[in-house]
């Protein structure tokens, strides 16, 4: 399965950065930086033809860069303070969306690989957190139970926004496997959600970055770390 874009095609990186160089002079400080970095990225993740583990990683870079979360946050671990990031930015892009172009990714597209990785245990926080021995969570199968009941509520309702967050949080769990070295490098055991994980983003980040674009109005609010002179 591939996940990228025939290059000409609206969405295909290079594209993307023809769009950039063309509207960016209309752009706010915050969202230039947002968009240049995160297409920085997808436009290396692009380059990368074999190794899906690399791919998947910059891809995500190239998403943290897109909705700029407080990378604070995330180095403390807090996951959930990291969905409620993830939930804002996507109500913001589904928003936005009146092509319905997350829909048809999310619904029709990638439903089966998103189902199988809201289905996993193996990319649910809490149930790594139990067999790390970490007080509170002997009842990771209730939680990831409920977790289920609240997919299929927003499995009926549709809602797009949701289900990414929960999706992303999945991911997440993936990306710090990845980054923080719990896990081999082209291992067979986590072959399935890397390649379904770098897929997805390689479909969905070029969709986010172009809703940014054409939404330069929008308050984008300035990334952790902006840019800062040395003499500053």
């Amino acid at each position: 399965m591939t996940s990228r874009h025939a290059p000409g095609h609206p969405l295909h990186p290079e594209s993307l950065k023809d769009k950039q160089r063309t509207l960016r002079e209309g752009f706010s400080m915050p969202l230039t930086l947002r968009v240049h970095r995160a297409l920085s990225w997808l436009r290396r993740a692009e380059a990368e033809q074999q190794d899906e583990d690399v791919r998947f990683v910059l891809l995500w870079i190239g998403f943290n860069a897109a909705y700029a979360g407080n990378v604070g946050l995330a180095l403390a671990g807090d996951s959930r303070r990291e969905r409620d990031m993830f939930s804002e930015f996507f109500a913001t892009l589904v928003a936005f969306d009146g092509k319905h172009r997350i829909y048809d990714m999310v619904w029709q597209r990638f439903s089966q690989e998103i189902r199988l990785l809201l289905d996993n245990r193996f990319v649910f926080a809490p149930f790594w957190n139990h067999h790390n021995q970490i007080e509170g969570y002997d009842d990771w199968n209730v939680r990831l139970e409920r977790e289920r009941v609240a997919i299929g509520g927003a499995l009926r309702r549709q809602d797009t926004a949701t289900i990414l967050s929960i999706l992303f949080g999945r991911m997440y769990v993936l990306r710090n496997q990845l980054v923080h070295g719990g896990a081999t490098w082209n291992s067979e055991v986590n072959r399935a959600q890397v390649r379904d994980g770098a897929a997805l983003l390689g479909c969905l980040l070029p969709v986010f970055i172009d809703l940014m674009m054409d939404n330069p109005d929008h308050e984008w609010a300035m990334p952790h770390y902006p840019v800062i002179e040395e003499n500053a």
